[in-house]
């Protein structure tokens, strides 16, 4: 008996739940998911894949390319609206915001990733991205004095300007891309680096702040 049951088992995992088996489920799951979502947006291509639980907010403002992938737990925001405490007094007051989020063709993004815009982000074709990256044009407030008895969440939205990232740029795990920053063709942005500044095509930039160390 022992045997038989040990028999039905091996054959139920070679040919019913085989690793082969679950990969085509999750891809036609991951395939079900991007056409689901693909609606949402104010164009994205049908090729465009997103894998497990993604958070996706103010889809009318973001535009994806063909053949562009996002992996798991995706955050990908665009605000057109922002509430925010004007002084100390406690007053709130809306803000309004024209966001565009802009990703070219045939970028893989990893597992994790965070990409916020407020104002402007401008991605490029071939972005490749590690775990845990974050990509944002805004911050909350701009540290000023007068700011500092606002409770962070509830402070004006602010940024330094848009983030460009060219074509062919590789970005590291848990690299952090700021406002106001140009990355040029073929970069390459090293693990766990703060991004303050403009990164020259064809370098490769490390540390926080980045700086150029090729």
């Amino acid at each position: 008996m022992k045997a038989l049951i040990s028999l039905f088992f091996r054959l139920f995992q070679k040919y019913i739940y085989s690793y082969s088996n679950l990969s085509w489920i999750r891809y036609k799951k991951l395939e079900v998911r991007s056409y689901w979502l693909n609606s949402i947006f104010h164009s994205c291509h049908r090729s465009v894949r997103f894998d497990r639980n993604p958070y996706i907010k103010g889809g009318e403002f973001i535009s994806i390319d063909e053949y562009t992938y996002f992996g798991e737990n995706l955050v990908l925001t665009a605000w057109n609206t922002y509430k925010f405490q004007n002084d100390s007094t406690g007053n709130i007051q809306e803000q309004r915001l024209q966001p565009k989020i802009s990703i070219g063709s045939h970028c893989n993004f990893g597992n994790n990733n965070h990409i916020t815009s407020a104002f402007q982000i401008i991605i490029g074709e071939n972005c490749l991205t590690g775990k845990f990256v974050t990509i944002s044009d805004n911050n909350h407030g701009m540290s000023e004095k007068e700011e500092f008895t606002i409770p962070p969440i509830k402070r004006k939205l602010s940024t330094k300007g848009p983030i460009v990232i060219g074509n062919n740029v590789w970005i590291g795990d848990k690299a952090t891309i700021l406002s106001g920053v140009t990355i040029g063709d073929g970069a390459i942005v090293a693990a766990n680096s703060v991004v303050t500044k403009n990164v020259p095509a064809y370098s490769i930039v490390a540390g926080c702040p980045a700086k150029i160390i090729k």
